[in-house]
């Protein structure tokens, strides 16, 4: 009521000139306010307070629309407006980290740092928070994108969700940043807000989140923003990417960060070397349990940004960064029964059934076993009492068994010897854990797990369906491969249960759109074994179309860029099975792209066809992920380390000077951007 009065009071006096001023005064004021109070942790005024404020500016800005502005503060409720997520590709790709587990792991990342610098570089700590990792990306100071980690090179447009969270910054506060600016973090849920969302769900009849990790991402991923807006993310951010150029220390980098409104956690800090990363993290193995997020180890960096750009990345993690992940919680307790699994592939895992127990924050009844040798190696018994830890604090499993109380009578495990589905007799190859089902054909698991494979997002993405969807067409004997979806009719799936004739029509019309998905996901989407979706983009941007890598040799397979010997292998026997072939056949008859487009074609050649190049040091006028694609394009294969079959080393400014004296001493050319770039373009 009070602050309905004193709105009634301007608009009897207000102009538009004063009330614009009067609604950018608001919103500066709100600005600070919740950032006082959700990053500083100091609130300045009541909740009562800043809620009457927050009512004015609603009000002013409902009369006065014309002032409108998508950063103001009463964004931050959401809207109950739903909407798709956009696929946004990222500027600079999202590497995942290496993990490491023990205080040798970690000498030894420090000894190669040592090694291949010739210094004893500085790092900094900074606690894993255990959440969804997000990309914010501003220009001129205002949030343009939040967007998901997705599969690193692309992920969701979550922009209107990430808005509703308080301790990210519509607007940048201070000055110095670059008119383009990207910063990364992690969104989490506080482990007080989890509880009472639980309590709420428990309350209403509904299933309780299984961890504070799985709701945040459940969250995110809402389609209404004012949901998410009740549901009080927090987020913490770590890493501003190196090819902007704030300062040449991530430090230093952290700090401008925090003073630009973002909130960086306190804890991080900055050691002169391995011995005092070891200190911190000792220090806070015991200590995170009183943090009010999860965190389930600590992030090692080197400091030095030119020392970063010299060391590189493989392609999936940096080389100048490391997890050490925590010893996980162990509980004990009973093993019921081992039940068998079958995956797309065939590969057969065997899974623990256990007496309920809380283990991490969640119930645990199953876990893991993963092969024979895991179960012989732990001499497993049923009705063994059996200890339980969660790896990485995801996947629970079974680290031990308590012997001393195993009854004489209990019965051992052995692992079966035919497909608990089809009761093939099963294989396992040399030199692999794990045992297969041959059965491809007919095993109901593989058939149906290839399909569910080969719609997946990552994949084929096709709109409408999901596992329940071809759970339901393959027990109607609609489909036994993938090529069947293509001949699906709208009269064929409306009939269904669950399903009518708008759900059919999506479905259609979903197949018909997955025609023209580039080849690059094609070629992931048919389930070769340990060809994943940066592998097969490395094979399309080799070999350009199927058939060229159909007839493709071992050599000429192992020469791509980090295709070894056992994906090598597995790409010849899949097309060495006429089935396969067959299917290809079938699939290239329907329609699906099989070839790189000539828009995907150009700026490609063989220029560089058979040359290894190294990349090291910082560049004028490219980036360093920009030459290693030009290498890639260009048929080159771009080398993470110097051997004798390296040769060139493409050098920037700020070479490390022992991969300096290395390429020195085995001979190896070296070249410059400008030399580079003229070998491409003749």
């Amino acid at each position: 009521m009070h602050s309905s009065r004193v709105l009634l009071n301007y608009d009897m006096i207000m102009d538009t000139a004063s009330a614009q001023k009067r609604i950018d005064s608001l919103r500066n004021e709100l600005d600070r306010h919740n950032y006082l109070y959700y990053v500083k942790a100091q609130p300045e005024i009541s909740d009562f307070e800043f809620d009457r404020l927050l009512k004015e500016l609603e009000a002013l800005e409902k009369e006065y629309p014309q002032f409108d502005d998508p950063m103001s503060p009463t964004k931050r409720v959401g809207s109950d407006i739903t909407s798709e997520f956009v696929q946004v590709k990222h500027q600079y790709p999202v590497l995942s980290l290496s993990n490491t587990y023990n205080e040798g792991e970690l000498r030894d990342f420090g000894s190669r740092i040592q090694r291949e610098t010739n210094l004893e570089p500085e790092y900094v700590c900074e606690l894993k928070f255990d959440g969804v990792s997000i990309s914010l990306n501003y220009e001129k100071g205002i949030l343009r994108h939040a967007v998901t980690r997705g599969d690193g090179v692309q992920g969701d447009d979550v922009t209107a969700n990430v808005k509703t969270i308080r301790s990210i910054p519509l607007k940048l506060q201070g000055s110095g940043w670059p008119d383009e600016f990207e910063i990364r973090g992690e969104i989490l849920m506080p482990f007080d807000v989890f509880t009472r969302l639980n309590e709420h769900r428990e309350t209403n009849g509904e299933t309780p989140f299984a961890n504070p990790r799985n709701s945040t991402a459940g969250t995110i991923k809402m389609q209404d923003s004012s949901v998410v807006a009740s549901r009080s993310l927090d987020a913490y951010f770590y890493y501003v990417p190196g090819e902007i150029k704030l300062t040449d220390s991530h430090y230093k980098n952290l700090k401008l960060a925090a003073e630009w409104g973002f909130k960086v956690s306190e804890h991080t800090k900055k050691c002169a070397n391995i011995d005092e990363v070891l200190a911190f993290i000792h220090y806070w193995d015991s200590r995170r349990f009183n943090l009010p997020v999860a965190t389930d180890g600590v992030v090692v960096k080197v400091d030095s940004i030119p020392i970063q750009n010299d060391l590189g990345t493989t392609a999936k993690s940096p080389r100048w960064a490391v997890a050490y992940k925590f010893k996980a919680e162990q509980v004990s307790t009973r093993l019921l029964s081992v039940s068998y699994q079958v995956g797309r592939t065939g590969a057969v895992t065997p899974v623990a059934n256990l007496e309920p127990v809380q283990l991490a924050g969640t119930v645990v009844k199953r876990a893991s076993l993963h092969n024979a040798d895991i179960i012989e190696k732990l001499d497993l018994h049923l009705n063994d009492v059996v200890k339980v830890e969660k790896g990485g604090e995801i996947i629970p499993k079974i680290v031990g068994v308590d012997t001393d109380s195993r009854h004489p009578l209990n019965e051992k495990v052995h692992f079966i010897e035919k497909c608990p589905e089809c009761s093939t007799p099963l294989v396992r190859i040399d030199g692999e854990a794990a045992h297969y089902c041959p059965n491809q054909a007919t095993c109901p698991p593989q058939i149906k797990g290839k399909i569910i494979h080969f719609i997946g997002r990552h994949a084929m993405d096709i709109d409408g369906m999901g596992e329940e969807t071809i759970e339901l067409f393959f027990n109607k004997g609609l489909v036994n491969n993938i090529a069947d979806l293509y001949r699906l009719k709208v009269e064929d799936i409306a009939s269904l249960e669950r399903l009518g004739e708008k759900s059919a029509r999506r479905i259609i019309d979903g197949l018909e759109v997955s025609k023209k998905v580039p080849f690059a996901r094609v070629l992931f989407a048919l389930g070769i074994r340990y060809v994943g979706e940066t592998v097969a983009k490395k094979l399309v941007s080799a070999f350009k179309n199927i058939d060229r890598l159909m007839e493709s040799s071992y050599e000429q397979l192992i020469d791509v860029s980090e295709i070894g010997q056992r994906i090598a292998e597995s790409i010849l026997n899949f097309f060495g099975n006429s089935e396969n072939m067959k299917l290809v056949e079938q699939l290239q008859q329907i329609g699906l792209q099989f070839e790189l487009s000539k828009e995907e074609l150009k700026g490609t050649s063989d220029k560089l066809a058979g040359l290894s190049i190294i990349i090291s040091g910082t560049f004028e006028n490219h980036s360093r992920d920009e030459l290693k694609k030009m290498i890639e394009q260009n048929g080159g294969k771009n080398v993470g380390s110097i051997s004798k079959k390296t040769n060139y080393l493409l050098a920037g400014k700020n070479i490390g000077p022992a991969k300096l004296e290395k390429v020195k001493k085995l001979l190896i050319p070296i070249i410059s951007e400008d030399d580079f770039l003229d070998m491409v373009k003749q």
